[in-house]
């Protein structure tokens, strides 16, 4: 399979509940994508102006200063110790990052790449773009042999569930069983809701209790866009097995694949600052409250969702009738069929829209009859 094979983008499915919730009187509510509405900190706007005489080619490996922040702060945040400049890799986004790692690793036909059941479909894309198999699974013990590259999501995207250390810990040990690379794509790790992870850091990969202290095989990936709305910065990062860092980082040389120097700079204050992290948090935290006992009231259960930006939710019908059902109300959500064949009744609604289009949202919800 190539570029020319895939699916059609799948949000284009949407556009017609999108055109519905429009005609509401008082405007759509659109909690369909996860795109930050929210301003991007002013410490990372100041470093990034002050880097604009940007004459030179940046590195691929990011600068000094860039991979010491990453260091530091998955030392600081995560309670990952130890990692240095050999470990850490800035990436163009996280997005590209998952949908090129299957190419990246050389990986081919034959090849069997794993992502999660309810997953975001960049995983699957990754694998079919390279002419590998993908195959959804969340037990390790089903797992199979051929892996090649094992995805985990923790958050998950869509449904918010958090992996343990423990949990963690038997991926890790399943996938060098296997021999395959095990990369946990961590984005929302700083967006923890339910006990324990709104009191304590929600766990990566690369923590000691899951890895053993070795590092072999092991990659975490990281976004700034959704803790520091940086979407249109495209800041991402990956850390983990120095091989396989030394690998990505020679093959993205090839490619170009190289962070604006700019981006570089505001991604050091991103990391070196958690006080607009915190801030950040207590905006979504507002939203949630609100959303979440309205979307209940409207006759939907909201499975997992105990960390990251959505809520993930069903009311036993087809998605596709509660997005129409929801669209009357002048609410744009995301169909679960979008996340796997296994959640045809789920539908995925986001925190990230405005203060005043979640209350009305929530309100909306609130006096429904659906």
């Amino acid at each position: 399979m190539g570029v020319a094979d895939l699916a059609d983008y799948p949000w284009d499915a949407v556009a017609p509940y999108a055109a519905r919730a429009r005609e509401h009187a008082d405007g759509i509510v659109d909690l369909s994508i996860g795109s930050p509405v929210d301003a991007t900190p002013e410490v990372v706007a100041a470093a990034l102006s002050r880097a604009t005489d940007a004459h030179a080619y940046p590195q691929t490996v990011g600068t000094p200063a860039l991979r010491e922040a990453i260091a530091a702060w998955f030392a600081r945040r995560r309670g990952v110790h130890g990692l240095s400049a050999e470990n850490v890799l800035p990436t163009v986004g996280s997005k590209e990052l998952v949908a090129l790692l299957p190419l990246l690793l050389g990986l081919g036909p034959g090849d069997v790449v794993v992502h999660p059941r309810a997953a975001y479909p960049t995983y699957e894309v990754g694998a079919r773009l390279v002419g590998a198999t993908p195959v959804a699974a969340d037990d390790p013990a089903q797992w199979p042999e051929g892996a090649r590259l094992i995805w985990v999501n923790s958050p998950g995207n869509p449904n918010g569930g958090v992996l343990t250390v423990e949990e963690l810990r038997v991926a890790v040990e399943r996938a060098r069983e296997l021999g395959a690379v095990l990369a946990s794509d961590e984005c929302y790790a700083e967006l923890g809701w339910d006990e324990p992870w709104d009191a304590m850091p929600i766990p990566s990969v690369l923590d000691p209790g899951a890895t053993g202290g070795q590092l072999a095989g092991m990659l975490a990936v990281y976004s700034l866009s959704k803790q520091s709305n940086l979407a249109g910065y495209r800041a991402a990062f990956l850390a983990g097995d120095s091989d396989l860092v030394a690998r990505l980082t020679t093959a993205r040389k090839h490619l170009g694949l190289m962070l604006p120097a700019p981006v570089q700079a505001a991604m050091v204050a991103a990391l070196g600052d958690d006080a607009h992290v915190v801030h950040q948090k207590s905006l979504y935290r507002t939203r949630r409250e609100l959303l979440k006992p309205a979307v209940e009231r409207a006759g939907f259960r909201i499975d997992s969702s105990e960390a990251g930006l959505y809520l993930w939710a069903t009311e036993g019908r087809d998605a596709w009738e509660s997005m129409a059902r929801l669209a009357e109300l002048g609410i744009l959500a995301g169909p679960g069929y979008f996340y796997g064949e296994h959640f045809s009744e789920h539908i995925r609604l986001s925190l990230t829209a405005s203060d005043e289009r979640i209350a009305a949202g929530a309100a909306r919800l609130r006096n429904a009859r659906l």
